[in-house]
């Protein structure tokens, strides 16, 4: 097993001698087979491959020593089919975001005529959320107030050293939670804001690369994937 070499030559000698002293018709038919393991090490030769390793890597010589045909080892086999197999998932998925992306373009150059009219559609739309955060920030600091006052009504029972009551409890419970809620809510406008900016900047480039000859449907430079009519 250390070295196979002087064992293929001398197998592969005997099979020549044996096919020599069968005719040259024989000659051709002669065969040598070679399993290797998982590293793709060849570790043993012989006219069969023997049942324990059915499933490796093999490769087939002629009596001249000459590969004429090779195999690939179960695990070799299910890692390609893998690799196909996502390789065609991959392709369906780049076909589908190309056919997308075509219908993005289409409704990006209908609704606009020039990036100015982008520029004044995001300014309508960011003044729309402006009104919002400045009634979710009214309601965050009503919340804020009204659970600072409970918050210090229970820390003057704990101050005095007395069990806070379940009812007061209970308000505190709710004027956290809606303090958090109010939180959340501007937070949320917040990122929205922004996500509208970053939205219709690539919008506005995307634009500006059509009509300067890009071709519809092409890999934009940058995302494109909510509707320019939003």
């Amino acid at each position: 097993m250390h070295d196979l070499k002087p064992r293929l030559r001398a197998v592969l000698g005997t099979v020549t001698v044996l096919a020599l002293l069968a005719g040259p018709g024989v000659a051709c038919a002669q065969k040598i087979v070679c399993w290797k393991d998982k590293n793709g090490k060849v570790i043993g030769c012989g006219d069969k491959v023997p049942p324990e390793f059915q499933s490796s890597a093999t490769k087939e010589l002629d009596a001249r020593g000459v590969t004429r045909r090779t195999t690939e080892s179960a695990e070799e086999d299910r890692q390609r089919r893998q690799r196909e197999q996502e390789a065609a998932k991959t392709k369906v998925e780049e076909d589908r975001q190309a056919v997308d992306q075509k219908r993005q373009d289409n409704a990006l150059l209908a609704t606009f005529s020039s990036d100015k009219e982008i520029d004044l559609k995001r300014d309508r739309d960011l003044q729309v959320l402006d009104l919002q955060i400045e009634q979710l920030t009214n309601a965050q600091k009503g919340a804020t107030q009204r659970y600072n006052d409970v918050r210090a009504r229970v820390d003057v029972v704990e101050k005095n050293k007395k069990p806070v009551g379940p009812q007061l409890k209970a308000e505190l419970d709710r004027a956290t939670g809606d303090k958090q809620r109010a939180e959340h809510n501007v937070e949320m406008k917040q990122k929205e804001k922004q996500e509208l900016r970053e939205r219709f900047a690539a919008y506005k480039k995307r634009y500006n690369e059509l009509k300067a000859g890009a071709v519809p449907g092409s890999a934009p430079s940058q995302s494109t994937s909510a509707s320019a009519k939003k």
